[in-house]
């Protein structure tokens, strides 16, 4: 890994799976006082988000965010984008539809098609992370090696429905069924897509330094990955109203399955045609962002805004 290895001690280890290794740990859990509560609460005393509201509108895990929660939706919106943009990917604004081809190719069909929304009349899904429609930029293209490495940046929302989620551990913005997210995708040369793999976990990691947010990286054992990665790290942040780490981002590198399955192809030095490798990762997922930053930064006077999302948010504070 290319961040220091630095586990802090005020931090408190939590419950990983056993064969998930812990590979980094920073970050300071911040004093709240008594009189602190969880983001639900938090929400509801600001105005900042109502999710009894977005019930009554769509259903449980669509919620409503309003003044500076919208606000602040928006601000980190553009913290990720401007972030990705300014380390060299190139943005993309793609379609929240696919079709059947475009799920299968990154592997969500036929393996997750309970999870998706579809809709039947178009014989489409909704999407489930830019992932999708990004990657299959490039299905049945062949590139030469000299276009690598394709690094693209795409923020969407995001639909899953979650079948099977109860209880506490979803409650607020714990889990949704419309969230939004700005995702990165790379397209490698197979030679190179593991160094990249660690050059998008260091990056993804500098987000999460630059709002101050206690996190740790686990990489994942083979029973906790999905069935296409080959290779997955997963980024939490600690929430410390809930006292609870909370997953904010997976970052993957899935080899050639994906571009087996979407024909993605290269000619090599010789003329050979060679399947690349696909990697992507969430930076980063806004609903327990958003959750950790109203949760961490409580004080008995309203909630403090990070140095670095103040000129997004235009405020500092929120009272």
């Amino acid at each position: 890994m290319k961040v220091p290895n630095l586990p802090h001690p005020s931090i408190p280890p939590g419950k990983t799976p056993e064969d998930n290794e812990l590979v980094h740990q920073e970050g300071i859990i911040p004093d709240l006082p008594d009189s602190a509560v969880p983001h639900w609460d938090l929400a509801s005393k600001y105005d900042l988000i109502d999710f009894a509201l977005g019930n009554k509108i769509s259903g449980a895990g669509f919620p409503v965010y309003k003044g500076k929660g919208a606000r602040l939706q928006r601000a980190l919106i553009n913290f990720f984008l401007d972030h990705a943009i300014d380390a060299g990917y190139k943005e993309i604004q793609p379609p929240y539809l696919v079709n059947a081809a475009s799920g299968f190719g990154t592997g969500q069909l036929p393996d997750k098609d309970g999870q998706m929304y579809y809709v039947p009349l178009d014989d489409l899904y909704l999407i489930p992370t830019a992932e999708v429609p990004v990657t299959n930029i490039y299905r049945d293209v062949i590139l030469k090696e000299s276009d690598f490495p394709l690094k693209n940046v795409a923020y969407s929302s995001c639909f899953r429905r979650e079948a099977g989620s109860y209880g506490k551990d979803v409650r607020g913005l714990n889990r949704l069924h419309q969230f939004d997210k700005v995702e990165i995708v790379q397209i490698s040369h197979p030679e190179r897509s593991y160094e990249i793999l660690e050059e998008m976990v260091t990056y993804v990691s500098g987000l999460l330094r630059a709002l101050e947010l206690p996190f740790r990286i686990l990489k994942l054992c083979g029973g906790d990955m999905g069935f296409t990665s080959a290779m997955t790290y997963d980024m939490e942040v600690y929430s410390a109203a809930q006292k609870r780490w909370l997953e904010v981002s997976s970052i993957s590198n899935f080899e050639s399955y994906q571009a087996n399955r979407m024909k993605l192809r290269y000619k090599d030095k010789t003329g050979k045609t060679q399947l690349a490798h696909t990697l992507n990762g969430s930076a980063l997922a806004l609903p327990r962002i958003v959750a950790a930053l109203l949760e961490n930064n409580q004080t008995e006077e309203g909630i403090k805004i990070p140095e670095a999302l103040i000129r997004y948010t235009g405020f500092g504070f929120i009272d």
